[in-house]
């Protein structure tokens, strides 16, 4: 144990030494965070909440993800997630079969095609899914199940549930809360780190 020092001058380098250490073995000792806002339903979007939460659970960080409007659907028991080409007008459709060069061709695909030829989004969501299999992304049942089992507080927003007439039942048992928006802010308000996807 340290004697106290008698002068100023060692008192406040005393003083500046026990802080340091104090906020060297607080920071050691924290557990970072982080707060997901998951809004969106789509196959392409339900990747970055997941493999973020997931990658973040793996680092030893504490997770929550709370889950609203049609980013509910990424809770469901039964998992119906395609890829929307009309909401993204920047993405490039990838060819999974073929040679080489052939798969590296971005086919910027007109939105004119993709809102007006029937059928085109079931040939979107069977590309992206060929294409995330060959390149062995893990599916999203896979990246959840991986979130359920690091941890990560999967949290639905009970607002969105009533507005569009859910029931529990149709979502997964992890669910580990129904809040409203209210309940969750304080969570991503303490967070070291909080995203809007």
């Amino acid at each position: 144990m340290s004697t106290m020092p008698t002068d100023l001058q060692q008192l406040e380098n005393w003083f500046d030494q026990r802080f340091d250490d104090k906020m060297t073995q607080r920071e050691a000792s924290h557990t970072p965070s982080m707060a997901l806002i998951a809004t969106k339903g789509t196959l392409d979007m339900a990747y970055p909440p997941f493999i973020l939460a997931s990658t973040a659970a793996a680092l030893g960080w504490n997770v929550s993800v709370f889950f609203t409007f049609y980013g509910l659907d990424l809770l469901k028991k039964d998992l119906q997630l395609e890829v929307s080409p009309a909401g993204n007008p920047a993405m490039p459709m990838k060819m999974p079969f073929g040679p080489q060069w052939f798969q590296g061709i971005d086919w910027n695909v007109p939105n004119l095609i993709s809102n007006n030829v029937p059928g085109f989004e079931n040939f979107a969501t069977s590309m992206m899914k060929k294409t995330m299999k060959n390149k062995g992304v893990a599916s999203i049942q896979e990246l959840r199940e991986l979130c359920i089992e690091a941890d990560v507080k999967l949290i639905a927003c009970q607002m969105t549930v009533d507005l569009f007439g859910y029931k529990t039942e149709e979502f997964i048992p992890e669910v580990q809360d129904w809040v409203g928006a209210a309940s969750f802010l304080p969570t991503a308000q303490q967070a070291d780190v909080s995203l809007f996807i």
